[in-house]
Parts: structure tokens; sequence; C-alpha cells
């Protein structure tokens, strides 16, 4: 006996591969949904890793940046307590800069050379006098200059001859002068000596 299918078999074979298409496609549609909310919430999760990195970075930054404060604190603590010992020391030091001052000059004077004023502004020392000659002021800036450790500097301001009347008939050329130098601290002094002593053994 021979079948004969009159049914629509096309059509319902077309019908059928539409469907199994679309059952291919919602799967598919499943699966790239799932695979993008694991790969979205692998980046979330290494969004909030970074976050708790840099939160943690910044609690340590801040932490740190307060104890760099304190360290600025106490570094400035010092050096002001340095800067007062130093000052304590330089005033300890400096306290028999006077008797050095008097020995120096009583010293570097040449003989026809009398002192009539003496000045000190801080290390600045001015002083006024008489000399016999130009020559015995020449010789004064010259000591100054090269034979004491506590002077420096010797500027002269000024010399003006004049004459000085010993008796009513005996008058002598005197010449006024002004001159300046710098008063050293006992530090700057010894440092000098130092050098002074540690010279020639060099040359040598």
């Amino acid at each position: 006996m021979i079948l004969i299918n009159l049914l629509p078999h096309r059509e319902v074979a077309r019908k059928r591969r539409r469907e199994a298409f679309q059952a291919t496609m919602f799967a598919s549609f499943l699966v790239g949904l799932l695979i993008a909310g694991l790969i979205y919430w692998w980046f979330q999760m290494m969004i909030e890793q970074q976050q708790a990195r840099n939160a943690f970075l910044h609690s340590e930054i801040t932490v740190l940046e307060g104890q760099i404060k304190e360290i600025a604190g106490i570094e400035d603590e010092i050096a002001s307590l340095r800067a007062r010992q130093k000052a304590v020391e330089d005033l300890q030091a400096d306290r028999n800069l006077p008797v050095h001052l008097l020995s120096e000059l009583v010293k570097q004077l040449p003989d026809g050379v009398y002192l009539t004023n003496l000045k000190q502004t801080n290390q600045q020392i001015a002083i006024q006098g008489m000399a016999q000659s130009n020559e015995r002021v020449s010789e004064m800036l010259r000591n100054l200059s090269n034979n004491t450790p506590w002077l420096s500097k010797p500027q002269l301001v000024e010399i003006v001859a004049s004459k000085v009347a010993l008796t009513p008939r005996d008058e002598r050329r005197v010449y006024a002068f002004n001159l300046s130098f710098t008063l050293k601290r006992s530090s700057g002094a010894n440092k000098t000596k130092d050098g002074d002593v540690n010279t020639p053994a060099a040359g040598n």
C-alpha cells in the first residue's frame, strides 16, 4: 500500500528550523548576557579593589604628611635651640673681647701715635688720634692688617695735618687721623691663629 502525505511538510520543516534558530539565538543571547555580566562583575571587583588601595594609600599619605609636619616642627625647634646655644656660646666667648681689643691696640700702636677717642658699634671699631707723621699712621694700618688675629680690615677715614702748641714758643706739626676696623669674634680669631700656625708647615 502506498502512503501519500498530503500535509504541507515543507511549511512544517521551515517552522521547525525557524523555532530552532530562535531557540539558538535566545540561548546565545542568554550566554552573551551571562558573559557580559561576568565581565562587568570582574571589572567592578577590580575597581573596588583599586578604590580600596587608593583609600589605603590616601590614609597612609595623610599619616605621613602629619609625621612630616611633626618632623618639620621638631627641626625648627632644633634649629631654634642651636641658634640659642650659639648665641650663648658667642656671648661666653666674646665677654673677653674688650680685653683683647685694648691689649691689641697697645701692641699695634707704633711710637709717636696716641688715641683720643674710641667707639664700638657691634663689631666695628672707630678710633681717632694723633700721630707725629703720615708714616706712623701707615705703620699702624699695616700692623692692624697683618700683626693681629683679633683686628682686621682697617680703613683710614680721614687724616688732617695740624699744629699743637707744646709751649707758647714751641709748636709741633701733628696729623689727626680717623680710622675704623673690625674686631673679630673669638671663633674667627682662633681660626686665624690656627691658620697662621699651620701656614709655615704647609709651605715647608
